[in-house]
């Protein structure tokens, strides 16, 4: 078995042509991938075709410009096997089976859609890298921009922009690489940024102002703007934040309100017996927490809890719902459950007033039980309901780190109604560039039914906090 490092297109080749040369078929060659950085496209060939030689005595194999540039792109494909996968068309074309350029033959198939995947990514990150403007103060480059590509398209993507945006600076970071243009040139970098939230633009804001001024709720096809924009992109557009709330506003009551303003002036013969106003009442929208009429938690709580904690804590803690003592003092974590919580976070080193305390529901749920209220379990539409003021807090705050304090914050946090605490409580994990932490919320410790229960869980609560600790860097500034 020859076995093959690469990291590259070029290596590739190069391991290819010695591999042609000395007759090794697909099955006997072994190729390891890597994905560390490689300029996949700077040797490909302008010319009509592409010679693989071997020494001088050997007759060369010619390949076809399009079978090259087929080649070249698939390359970009994110596949474990593509090296040994292109190598297996390259061999099949050099025994003289032209149909593997065929969509009709299995291998040329494959190849097809690699392309089509690479090049509908480069369409993709053309259309949906914002970038922003950093302060001039700052220096180069002037503007970032972050993207989570699906295969690895970023250097011709760079190539594209280099010609678009002239002299000015810009860096276009993803999760394994980065590319700098200094004006004149680019330059390969590793990954040098985690997330977009890493990008501070002080003209966003204004943009926004400006996005939720041009939103027409009676007009709204969320079905349309999902298929039109695919969900993976929102979360790193600017307005991406704020969409799913200017969404549900519509579906509570915008819409139908925008429409009623032309009720009553319609020209023509038709006339319409109802004015504007009998046609839909005024309605107040939710635009804070107080107002919120999302679902019907609010008729019976006192009022709605927000978050609390410094507006650019790294470490964000998410629990499920504000409780009796939480609903009447408007503050969270201040019951039975926060006093385990505040003794958990001092065991673990981590300062109350340096993180930033929510809960994925506003409102308290809750069944009176003789003369208590006691708690009741959110259901998932009221949680997806309360969903929006959570990613206002996300993208207000920025953490570094999520630690969510049971399943009901999971959930919300993950916006996935089958997520479960037992499949995520073993480590740290990802989610849309943060770090999640998972672990039992606080009053689990209270309703374990025996000591060594409750030390048990009470240990996770804390290790989970020491964990969040060590994952959120300290910020400059």
């Amino acid at each position: 078995m020859m076995r093959r490092v690469v990291r590259s297109f070029d290596e590739w080749r190069a391991a290819a042509r010695g591999l042609l040369a000395d007759g090794v078929p697909p099955e006997c060659a072994e190729w390891v991938a890597s994905d560390d950085d490689g300029d996949l496209f700077s040797a490909a060939s302008a010319a009509n075709e592409e010679v693989l030689a071997r020494p001088a005595a050997v007759v060369a194999l010619r390949l076809p410009r399009e079978l090259m540039e087929m080649l070249t792109s698939a390359a970009c494909f994110s596949a474990t096997d593509r090296w040994a996968f292109l190598y297996k068309v390259l061999w099949r074309w050099q025994l003289g089976e032209r149909e593997v350029m065929s969509a009709a033959d299995p291998d040329g198939a494959r190849l097809y859609a690699m392309v089509k995947a690479v090049r509908r990514e480069e369409h993709d990150m053309h259309a949906y890298i914002r970038f922003r403007e950093r302060k001039e103060e700052d220096g180069a480059p002037r503007f970032v921009a972050w993207f989570e590509p699906t295969h690895e398209v970023l250097p011709q993507v760079a190539v594209h922009f280099a010609r678009r945006m002239g002299s000015a600076t810009w860096m276009i970071a993803t999760p394994s690489a980065a590319v700098l243009w200094d004006g004149e040139q680019l330059h390969d970098a590793p990954a040098l940024m985690r997330s977009a939230a890493d990008i501070d633009d002080a003209g966003e804001a204004l943009w926004l102002t400006y996005y939720r001024s041009i939103f027409n709720p009676a007009r709204l096809n969320a079905e349309l703007l999902r298929s039109h924009i695919p969900s993976r992109f929102w979360k790193n557009l600017p307005e991406g934040a704020i969409v799913p709330a200017m969404v549900s506003a519509a579906a509570n009551g915008e819409r139908r309100t925008g429409q009623t303003g032309a009720v009553g002036r319609r020209g023509g013969a038709a006339t319409i017996a109802v004015t504007p106003e009998r046609a839909q009442p005024q309605r107040d929208q939710p635009d804070t927490l107080d107002q919120c009429r999302r679902c019907e938690l609010w008729r019976n709580a006192t009022q709605a809890v927000p978050g609390v904690g410094p507006r650019k804590a790294r470490i964000m803690l998410v629990g499920e719902q504000p409780g009796d003592q939480e609903d009447l003092q408007g503050l969270p974590f201040v019951g039975p459950a926060g006093a385990v919580l505040e003794r958990a976070l001092a065991e673990a080193g981590v300062k109350r007033d340096q993180v930033y305390l929510t809960n994925a529901v506003k409102h308290f749920k809750w069944e009176l039980r003789g003369k208590r209220r006691l708690h009741k379990t959110p259901a998932q539409r009221e949680v997806a309901a309360c969903h929006a003021w959570l990613e206002e807090e996300l993208a207000s705050v920025r953490p570094e780190v999520v630690v969510v304090l049971g399943a009901t914050a999971l959930k919300s946090v993950l916006q996935d109604g089958s997520a479960t605490m037992a499949s995520v409580m073993d480590a740290p994990f990802q989610h849309e560039g943060r770090w999640v932490v998972a672990v039992y919320h606080p009053s689990f410790v209270l309703r374990a039914r025996d000591e060594e229960s409750r030390q048990q869980a009470y240990e996770v609560i804390v290790a989970g906090l020491r964990q969040a600790l060590t994952l959120a860097p300290a910020r400059s500034g």
